[in-house]
C-alpha cells in the first residue's frame, strides 16, 4: 500500500497524459514497474525543462503539443545526457541536496524505453502527428553471461535448506526451525518450476490445486498460466500448507513473512543469500533468486527439452530471451568437453 501511495504522489506531479499512459499501458504490471517508468518519464521532462522548454515551470504543465515539438536531436542529446547528470531533491529536513547520477547502457535503454512507450501511446491515441523516437537507436548492450548453479552447488543449497540442523546453532537454529517448512516450499518450488520471484511471492493459497498437481501463476503483463508441479514441489507445498497446520489456511497469500503478511521479494533474496553464504556460495550472480530460475532452465536444456518448450515453461514471450539461457548451458558443455580433452594423448598410428 505504501508503494501504491508513493506512485500516486509521483503521478500527481506529472501531466495528465503521462498518468493515463502509465495507467493504461502498464495495467497488470507490478507497482515497482509502474513507479520505475514514472520516474524515467520524470527525468525526461526535467531534462526538457532544463534544456528546451525553459518557460515551463512544473512537469505537470506539459501538454501533448509540447511533445510535438520534441525532435530526434533532442532525444539524441537526452541519450547522451543520461550517461551522467546532476539532480536535486529535498532532504527529510527540507534542504535541497544535489547528487550526480550515472547510467549504464541498460539504465539508458530503460529510460529511453519509457519515453518511446509514451510517444507511441500519444501517437496511437492521435495526440501526436508522428513518433520521432523511432529515429533514435538504443544504447548497445554487451551481454554478460551469468552462470547457473553447478550440480554440486545445487546439492549444497538443497542440503542446507532441508537439513539446516547440521549447519546452524543457537538463535540462528531456532529461526531456521521456525521457517523450515516455508523455506523448503519456497526454494523447492523455485528450483522445480523456474517461476520469477515476483510471481512466487504473489501466489495465493487458492492458486494451488493438489488434485491436478498444478498452480496458477500471473505472468509479466498479467497473463495467467497453469504450472504443473513435479512431485517434490507438490509434497513440499503440501507439507508447508496442510500438514501439521491447525487450522489450515484456505485463502490469502501463500508465503507469509514473520509479521504474517505476504512475503516480499527482498525477504526471499535475503533468505537465499543467507543459505548460500552458509555453504560458501558467494558469487553475487549465484546468490540472487534469478540464479535458481537460470539453473532450472539450464537443467531442462541439459535433459534435452526442446528450447521452445523451455521458453513456454519459463513464460518467455520472446524465444530470444530463452536463447540467453541456452548460451549459458552451451558454455557449460564447452567447458566439460575441454576439461575431458587429453591434450597429450596421441592418435593411434594408422596401419
Amino acid at each position: 500500500m505504501a508503494k501504491r501511495h508513493y506512485l500516486t504522489n509521483y503521478l500527481s506531479e506529472l501531466p495528465d497524459f503521462v498518468f493515463t499512459y502509465i495507467e493504461e499501458y502498464y495495467t497488470g504490471e507490478s507497482v515497482n514497474t509502474q513507479l520505475g517508468y514514472s520516474l524515467d518519464v520524470r527525468i525526461f521532462l526535467n531534462y526538457l525543462r532544463q534544456f528546451k522548454f525553459r518557460n515551463i515551470e512544473k512537469n505537470e504543465d506539459f501538454t501533448p503539443q509540447d511533445m510535438e515539438k520534441v525532435t530526434p536531436s533532442d532525444l539524441i542529446r537526452f541519450k547522451a545526457y543520461l550517461r551522467e547528470y546532476e539532480t536535486e531533491y529535498l532532504s527529510p529536513a527540507g534542504k535541497p541536496v544535489k547528487r550526480i547520477c550515472k547510467n549504464s547502457a541498460y539504465g539508458i535503454n530503460r529510460k529511453l524505453s519509457a519515453v518511446r512507450g509514451l510517444f507511441i501511446y500519444l501517437y496511437k491515441t492521435e495526440q501526436l502527428s508522428q513518433n520521432v523516437t523511432d529515429k533514435v537507436d538504443f544504447a548497445k548492450l554487451h551481454q554478460k553471461i551469468k552462470k547457473p548453479l553447478t550440480s554440486q552447488e545445487t546439492m549444497l543449497l538443497i542440503d542446507v535448506i532441508y537439513n539446516g540442523e547440521k549447519y546452524f546453532e543457537g538463535r540462528t537454529l531456532t529461526e531456521y526451525k521456525n521457517k523450515k517448512e516455508r523455506d523448503i516450499a519456497i526454494f523447492t518450488t523455485y528450483l522445480g518450476t523456474g517461476i520469477r520471484v515476483s510471481e512466487l511471492v504473489n501466489l495465493q493459497v487458492t492458486d494451488i490445486d493438489f488434485e491436478t498437481q498444478s498452480f496458477i501463476v500471473t505472468r509479466k503483463g498479467g497473463d495467467q498460466q497453469e504450472i504443473f508441479m513435479p512431485v517434490q514441489v507438490s509434497n513440499a507445498l503440501y507439507d508447508y500448507l496442510v500438514k501439521g497446520k491447525d487450522p489450515v489456511r484456505d485463502s490469502g497469500p501463500l508465503f507469509l513473512g514473520r509479521s504474517g503478511k505476504q512475503l516480499t521479494t527482498a525477504a526471499v533474496e535475503k533468505t537465499l543469500k543467507n543459505y548460500c553464504h552458509t555453504v560458501d556460495i558467494t558469487h553475487p550472480d549465484k546468490t540472487r533468486p534469478h540464479a535458481l530460475r537460470r539453473t532450472f532452465a539450464c537443467r531442462l536444456l541439459e535433459d534435452g527439452v526442446d528450447i521452445k518448450m523451455v521458453a513456454e515453461l519459463m513464460g518467455h514471450k520472446n524465444i530470444e530471451v530463452t536463447h540467453r539461457y541456452y548460451a549459458q548451458y552451451s558454455s557449460q558443455k564447452r567447458r566439460e568437453v575441454m576439461q575431458n580433452l587429453d591434450v597429450l594423448k596421441l592418435p593411434d598410428d594408422e596401419d
